[in-house]
């Protein structure tokens, strides 16, 4: 904190995915750590030297891609700069939405930071001033293939940069130079290098992913307390969850998912009240919330472990190796590369959808009468009243489409620049693909959390200490279903329990912290 306002260091080193949420949807202040600048200095110092030799290296004094060949003019080399950042922003569709583009903007920054950019100080400091003033480039979604890493949505950003462009400024569009000049800050001047120190890397698709697996590590726990409502509504049984039966397979999602399950039902009078009923086994769907619940948490360990490397990598090419001690380089490698990333991003998408696919078959054993011995669709007076019969139909809606979306795109690759990027990665298209399946599975949470609720309040008995108080968050806010009304507004407040977090902390109020 500097002044009561939450401040983030950008140092190329230890950036974590909770930093950019601060930053992104916080609206934390960034700053430059000083051991990086003086690595910024270092590395913009040997590309300097670079540009005055005569040695040809790439993207200092050639062209770039297929064009690498082509020596430039030491006098065009400003104007090699900013062409890159015109001819590279051919980006199309809606514009990433404010937290994504502050994390764009951030994740930029901090790669840069690592010194193995060779960017100038006050050009990565006007970046860092745009992110702290909230002027926010438009930035076109589509038209990353995700290798030379998202050049057209970083192209975007570069473009409002150099004061080309529009941007948005508290809810308003104008254009770059306006806005730079009504915050006292300059465009920037492209020297050597600057143009691809801008654009080179996997930022677009890092800062896209970042955020939603953090929503969807938001909605693992939530299934758990939603599933536990659903078991509870359907008169389920809490054996599978026995501590002895995750042990002996070891899965270290499963064993904290059957743990949640566990606190969650504990003093449940529902379930004393059904003790000695005949039924052995519950369907899958109840039975197996461990298993898959906790696949999904093994998937979302990955991925974060995934983007958490990638947060603080350097991803430029040429790379700057400029430390001292250790001799003076520029490599040419493929860090812009982002096969990691559409990889880990691919199997997020997977892995939502099926909390959401889980899901869904909860709620369709709830409505059904013949599973739950409830009131078909879970209202009194069912045929004059259709209750959440349409919910579960948008529920199917969404599941249809996220399981198109699951189809990877990582897998694809279409050759681009003469040939030169021969492989490219997909990885941002895996990244949208990932947030809208995210987005979709809130959704589908929200409607069984409906479904579940309802339930409880047929069955007219206490449920666990922990889905009782989950229970009660939602009545604060929606009302039992007596008869049918427009339901479209209780999904919506639903929803909103579920990803702000207020699900989860009612239901942790009763029972302590879970996992």
């Amino acid at each position: 904190m500097s002044n009561g306002v939450e401040e983030v260091i950008v140092d190329g080193q230890g950036l974590t995915l909770e930093d950019v949420a601060r930053v992104a949807r916080r609206g934390a202040q960034v700053r430059l750590g000083e051991e990086a600048k003086a690595r910024v200095l270092r590395a913009r110092a040997l590309v300097d030297r670079k540009a005055d030799s005569s040695e040809a290296v790439y993207g200092i004094n050639t062209g770039f891609g297929f064009l690498k060949n082509v020596r430039i003019d030491r006098e065009d080399l400003g104007k090699l700069q900013r062409n890159l950042i015109r001819s590279h922003a051919v980006g199309v569709g809606a514009p990433l939405s404010v937290p994504e583009t502050r994390a764009l903007m951030l994740l930029r920054s901090n790669v840069m930071a690592t010194g193995r950019s060779g960017i100038r100080a006050e050009t990565l400091d006007l970046l860092l001033a745009m992110l702290n003033a909230g002027i926010h480039p438009l930035i076109p979604e589509k038209g990353s293939v995700g290798a030379s890493g998202d050049l057209a949505p970083l192209a975007h950003l570069a473009l409002a940069m150099i004061g080309e462009g529009e941007v948005r400024v508290e809810g308003r569009t104008m254009a770059a130079k306006d806005a730079l000049h009504h915050a006292g800050l300059s465009p920037a001047v492209l020297g050597p290098k600057e143009g691809l120190c801008l654009v080179n890397g996997t930022q677009a698709m890092a800062a896209v992913g970042a955020l939603a697996l953090l929503d969807a590590e938001a909605l693992v726990t939530a299934a758990d307390v939603i599933g536990a409502m659903s078991l509870e509504g359907r008169r389920g049984t809490a054996v599978a969850f026995d501590p002895k039966i995750q042990a002996v397979r070891g899965h270290p999602g499963q064993v904290r998912t059957a743990g949640n399950l566990r606190r969650l039902l504990e003093g449940s009078g529902i379930a004393e009240s059904h003790k000695d009923c005949d039924a052995v086994q519950d369907p899958y769907s109840f039975r197996c919330m461990p298993q898959v619940h906790g696949a999904t948490r093994d998937v979302l360990s990955f991925v974060r472990q995934t983007l958490a490397i990638e947060l603080n990598a350097g991803t430029d090419n040429p790379l700057v190796f400029a430390e001292p001690g250790e001799g003076e380089q520029l490599l040419s490698g493929g860090n812009f590369h982002g096969q990691p990333l559409a990889f880990a991003l691919d199997f997020l998408a997977i892995a939502t959808s099926e909390l959401g696919n889980i899901s869904d078959r909860r709620v369709a054993q709830l409505i059904d009468p013949a599973q739950s011995k409830l009131p078909a669709f879970l209202i009194a007076q069912s045929g004059l009243n259709s209750g959440l019969m349409m919910a579960q139909v948008t529920a199917a809606s969404l599941i249809n489409e996220s399981r198109v979306l699951c189809h990877p795109a990582s897998t694809d690759s279409i050759p681009t620049s003469a040939n030169q990027e021969d492989h490219v990665s997909m990885g941002m298209t895996s990244a949208r693909k990932a947030r809208t399946v995210v987005e979709n599975t809130s959704y589908v949470l929200a409607i069984e959390l409906l479904a579940a609720a309802q339930a409880i309040d047929l069955l007219g008995l206490t449920p666990g200490r922990g889905v009782e108080a989950a229970h009660g968050a939602l009545r604060r806010i929606v009302a039992t279903l007596v008869e049918d009304r427009v339901l479209s507004k209780d999904v919506e407040e639903a929803r909103h329990l579920v990803v702000n977090g207020q699900l989860r902390a009612a239901a942790e109020a009763a029972v302590g912290e879970l996992f």
